[in-house]
């Protein structure tokens, strides 16, 4: 194999671990819900996102052709991510849990 697509390879993968890993960090550092919600939703699109790189740089040099499970998967996470927090949260607004005091304002109480 090119030695450009090892590294490019292994700069993803890498890139993907760290991302990973510093969203299980936050997961279990950070305060309350909602600030805990953040860590894992930025580990699952960046760090799966570049694993995923990694392998659609890997398995399409191989097969020397783009691999469309990669971009498929890809996709949907890059939809899904978002929209299961943005939901994960308005579920949490809406049975008022407790967040930090540093919160500024309420803008879902009128």
């Amino acid at each position: 194999m090119d030695s450009l697509i090892e590294w490019a390879v292994s700069i993803f993968v890498i890139i993907g671990g760290v991302f990973a890993l510093v969203g299980s960090i936050g997961l279990t550092r950070l305060p309350d819900f909602y600030t805990r919600l953040h860590g894992p939703t930025k580990a699952t699109t960046l760090g799966v996102g570049g694993a995923i790189m990694g392998s659609l740089i890997y398995f399409s040099w191989q097969e020397h052709a783009l691999q469309l499970h990669e971009v498929l998967i890809t996709l949907f996470l890059f939809i899904t991510a978002p929209v299961s927090a943005h939901m994960l949260a308005k579920a949490a607004m809406h049975r008022d849990l407790k967040r930090m005091r540093e919160t500024r304002g309420e803008p879902w109480k009128q």
